[in-house]
């Protein structure tokens, strides 16, 4: 008889570093803290208790906890990092319950979890009334998640790098396989986050050349970099009509879809070796066709404006917004046509390059979907050939091309299931399927695009508790958390 491996896992470590990772978010908050000090707002009270409370629980798990032992297995780090998402959510969602316009408990879940997973759904009725103090906190959130919670604890924790900080890194960076910079994890992980924060900066200013004052600039430079997509204002990107922020804007969202390892080589100049990774090609050919196929649509439309902005940066910025999960619209998106909107929805599924801060399946696997498919083809012509898939240059392994197979047919269902699970709590069924795609995919897509209206504050409260767990097993990639559900997991 198999044995429950329940009581073999380090539990008492898994909360230490979890009183760790709270104070890490406690003192995050301390930034929409001095905004709204700053702003004079009441929300700065909403800010100080939960601050307080999460500081105070993250002070009681680090100090008070004592583990017997100090070693992560696989199971701690797949615990871990989904342990790590639901427990930032729980206290980052502390601020929207006490805010001025204060949110429902499984509002203020869905809300935080959509910031943290860099979905961008939103519960939020109109964003006019919140204080600048929530606006910077959902911005924050989404910069903290997109490049990952573990991740940043993996670059100010150096004492993971041998405690379980390779499978938690595997389960946290989205991909197929996991390209490390630095022989340590610890350094491949400050290594990105350096990246991350300089772009993030460098973006910064470039809004504030533009038309946005600071506060949107900070605030939007967060939701872009991030691929999230949460905006200041009710119009979003739309709100400053101009072409110089949806040039910026679109160059960024580019970036933010890129492996953040070829952007860290770029840096160091080494652009062949940017240029000479397949995908990175691929997603640039990607992008180039999807223009071809837009304009080509645009063209025939007689509700687009005829200029040339309406055929070169609009729909640059849409594909790029789609691919990258960013969820950004402009206005008059929803007059392009049922072709456009399918090409839409190819793009959420499909993604951008894994490694990135983008959501959907990557195109890294839909690259490899596609060459193993040739492959198979080909087999039916010559049945003797031994073939294989080749990524850069390399041959890739059939258990490697097997996983990712099986990663697509669960992605697939995990939509399907969403949806119908969504459908008995009353949702109509077409709404019920785009949302769960819209979540699994992390792309967030509602307004303008679904029969849900402007929010996803109708749905159901048990459809937010499901659209919540939709939106962690996207970003975890589907693996870290259907595999807590099986019986093989908990079995020694």
């Amino acid at each position: 008889m198999k044995r429950s491996a329940f009581f073999q896992i380090n539990w008492m470590m898994l909360i230490r570093i979890a009183g760790w990772l709270l104070l890490v978010e406690g003192f995050f908050m301390v930034i929409p803290l001095l905004t709204s000090l700053y702003y004079g707002e009441s929300d700065a009270r909403a800010f100080f208790i939960a601050m307080g409370v999460t500081l105070g629980s993250g002070v009681i798990a680090t100090f008070c906890v004592r583990p017997r032992r100090f070693d992560m297995g696989k199971r701690e780090g797949f615990l871990l990092t989904a342990l790590v998402w639901v427990v930032f959510s729980l206290f980052g969602m502390i601020p929207f319950l006490l805010s001025a316009t204060p949110l429902t408990v499984s509002e203020a879940y869905f809300e935080a979890m959509s910031g943290f997973t860099t979905t961008g759904a939103s519960v939020m009725p109109t964003v006019n009334d919140l204080s600048h103090g929530i606006h910077m906190w959902r911005s924050l959130m989404q910069w903290i998640g997109g490049m990952g919670i573990i991740l940043f604890t993996l670059a100010v924790l150096p004492m993971l790098n041998s405690s379980g900080g390779m499978q938690m890194f595997n389960a946290e960076v989205t991909g197929i396989t996991h390209e490390k910079l630095r022989p340590r994890v610890s350094s491949t992980a400050k290594r990105l986050w350096l990246v991350y924060f300089l772009l993030t900066a460098i973006l910064m200013v470039l809004y504030c050349a533009g038309p946005m004052d600071t506060f949107d600039s900070i605030c939007h430079a967060f939701s872009t970099m991030s691929t999230g997509g949460f905006s200041t204002r009710p119009e979003s990107i739309s709100q400053w009509d101009s072409l110089y922020i949806k040039i910026v804007t679109t160059l960024f969202m580019f970036i933010g879809g890129v492996n953040f390892a070829l952007i860290f080589k770029a840096s160091l100049g080494d652009l062949k070796g940017v240029w000479g990774n397949e995908v990175f090609r691929v997603y640039l050919g990607t992008i180039l066709v999807l223009l071809i196929l837009f304009d080509i649509a645009l063209v025939q439309n007689p509700l687009v404006p005829d200029r040339i902005e309406s055929y070169t940066i609009d729909p640059l910025f849409i594909i790029i917004s789609m691919m990258s999960s960013t969820g950004y619209t402009i206005s008059g998106v929803g007059d392009w046509g049922l072709f456009i909107f399918s090409l839409i929805l190819i793009m959420m599924f499909v993604g951008a390059c894994a490694g990135s801060t983008s959501g959907g399946s990557k195109l890294d696997r839909s690259l490899y979907l596609w060459k193993n498919a040739r492959n198979e083809l080909y087999r039916c012509i010559y049945p003797n050939r031994i073939l294989s898939v080749n990524i850069n240059g390399r041959t890739i392994s059939p258990e490697i091309t097997n996983k990712v197979m099986v990663f697509l047919s669960l992605y697939i269902i995990v939509i399907l299931a969403g949806g119908i699970v969504l459908s008995i709590n009353g949702i109509p069924l077409q709404d019920a399927f785009f949302s769960s795609f819209s979540c699994v995919s992390n792309t967030g897509l509602c307004n303008g695009f679904s029969g849900l209206g402007e929010s996803y504050a109708v749905v159901p409260d048990a459809g937010k508790w499901v659209l919540s767990l939709l939106m962690l097993t996207g970003r975890l990639e589907i693996f870290t958390i259907l595999l807590l559900f099986t019986p093989g997991f908990w079995n020694r």
